[in-house]
């Protein structure tokens, strides 16, 4: 088997680690960083919704603006700013990885977690002890072949976060005892892994703050809690460094990468609120204000660290891209419960135009959920909430294509994926509700795979990148067990494998790595 040369600097730091029998000390709250970034971020512009981003083909820059070092703060009696993240790089370990992965993932896998698996029961209908352990599996759609990647603590649950390349992960950690809780980062080339971030929790300032890779998986983006607001940070996937990129002092939130790694979307409340921070002028008063629940949605280009905004409304929900150029976004009142109403914006970053989405004489107040867009922007996927959660396929400009009345799914209890071709649509449960089987149709809402015949049910599904296969999660209730497992099938729903049968543990489906 081959053998990666382990970079010379980690070396050194492991065998530095091993000579000292007292483990470093906590970092303080305000640690600083020892690189020296060189590139400035460009103030952010007062740009309209119709702001036109000019287009390049240049490839992605890393990104190393310059840090600002924090203003020393002196908060008034009834403000007191929250202690500022701490950067380590501490918990070292090493990994096995497989070279098939180590090396590059030439086909796309699936990537699955089995929790508590227990391989050697001979009863499935008998409870088995949990082992508090559960491991991160990459799969072949083709030959079932089983790679394991890392095991890890039972607690971290479904909180790993993997590169769609397949060449890193972020992973939390939650220690009983509180030694180990953080957010570590694996590089699978090198099988290296460490702590990045002490953090006791993913949620930041009520917010979940989910770590975000860049497409060629070299640079994490998170959101973090500062004193008094939030603000992006990049980290390499070797942990090594880390820059605000925002540095503001508005609720900076939900980093979206472009699939091109081009751009990054985001949403903030500097148009509403200037800043939060007490000695900034325009300051507003946190004791008397509310903390926000969304802001607009703005788009920075990596390149240059100009930053547009995109949106005329407020987005209470992650941004997400549909393909290079098109972004989407969804605007509600969360605060308004007996009203609901959720509308839904595309926008295109080349020419700063906005429009929504909307059924051409529909609702007035429409509630339209679980969308799914197809690739190229024409066309979506959704539940009508005002009509008992009718499955509607329609066009971009409010031209309905057809509906489906007779699948019953809760209201954002349903998931549906496009194939990346754009030809079918898999449309299953969410959130562990899986009424149906094998449901898919195509861009006209025909069925290929009517859904009305399970064993298997299917949940969360998610078409392969080289638009091959069709993964989901699917209960078989003719098993002694009623297991959970990850099930592999055409594009068109036909030929269901069980990836996961001969395991015992329960399974959580994350989609797909590798790419085409």
């Amino acid at each position: 088997m081959i053998r990666k040369t382990f970079p010379i600097f980690l070396l050194l730091a492991l065998v530095v680690t091993a000579c000292n029998a007292v483990q470093a000390p906590t970092p303080t709250p305000t640690a600083t960083p020892t690189t020296t970034p060189t590139v400035t971020i460009a103030p952010s512009p007062t740009a309209t919704a119709t702001a036109t981003v000019t287009a390049t083909l240049t490839p992605t820059a890393t990104n190393t603006p310059t840090i600002t070092p924090t203003a020393t703060i002196s908060p008034t009696p009834s403000i007191t700013p929250m202690p500022t993240v701490g950067f380590v790089f501490d918990r070292w370990k090493l990994f096995e990885i497989p070279p098939e992965i180590a090396d590059g993932i030439e086909n796309p896998l699936v990537a699955y977690i089995v929790n508590n698996d227990s391989v050697t029961v001979e009863n499935l209908s008998t409870a088995q002890p949990s082992t508090n352990r559960q491991t991160l599996y990459f799969s072949s759609p083709v030959s079932g072949i089983r790679y394991p990647i890392m095991e890890m603590t039972a607690s971290t649950g479904d909180q790993v976060y993997l590169s769609r390349t397949g060449n890193a992960a972020a992973y939390f950690v939650d220690d009983p005892v509180g030694a180990d809780t953080g957010l570590y980062i694996l590089d699978m080339e090198l099988g290296f892994s460490a702590r990045i971030l002490p953090i006791t929790s993913l949620v930041q300032r009520g917010f979940f703050s989910e770590p975000q890779w860049s497409p060629n998986g070299e640079q994490l983006a998170i959101m973090l809690a500062t004193g008094y607001d939030m603000d992006i940070y990049l980290i390499p996937r070797d942990g090594s460094s880390w820059v605000n990129i925002t540095q503001h002092g508005a609720y900076d939130l939900w980093p979206r990468w472009s699939p091109d790694g081009r751009y990054l979307a985001f949403v903030s409340d500097r148009a509403i609120c200037p800043s939060w921070r007490p000695e900034d002028e325009g300051a507003c008063d946190a004791t008397i204000t509310p903390p926000p629940t969304g802001g607009h949605v703005y788009i920075m280009e990596m390149s240059t660290g100009e930053i547009t905004r995109i949106s005329e409304g407020v987005a209470t929900e992650p941004p997400q891209w549909i393909n290079e150029t098109l972004l989407t976004y969804a605007q509600t009142d969360p605060t308004d419960l007996l009203n609901p109403e959720r509308r839904l914006l595309i926008a295109d970053i080349n020419t700063g135009t906005v429009r929504e989405a909307r059924q051409q004489n529909g609702p007035e107040t429409p509630i339209n959920a679980a969308e799914a867009w197809s690739p190229d922007g024409s066309m979506v996927l959704f539940q009508d909430g005002t009509q008992n959660n009718l499955i509607v396929l329609m066009n971009l400009d409010g031209e309905i294509i057809d509906t489906l009345d007779n699948y019953t799914f809760p209201r954002f209890g349903m998931s549906a994926a496009w194939s990346p071709d754009g030809s079918r649509i898999a449309i299953g449960g969410a959130k562990g509700q899986c009424p149906y089987g094998i449901l898919v149709v195509d861009d006209e809402l025909d069925i290929w795979s009517n859904g009305q015949n399970p064993p298997p049910s299917m949940c969360d599904p998610v078409y392969s990148p080289d638009n091959q296969f069709l993964a989901f999660t699917g209960i078989n209730a003719q098993r002694a067990d009623g297991a959970r497992n990850i099930y592999v099938a055409s594009i068109n729903g036909f030929g269901a494998v069980n990836l996961t049968g001969d395991l015992r543990g329960e399974v959580t489906l994350l989609g797909w790595v590798g790419n085409p």
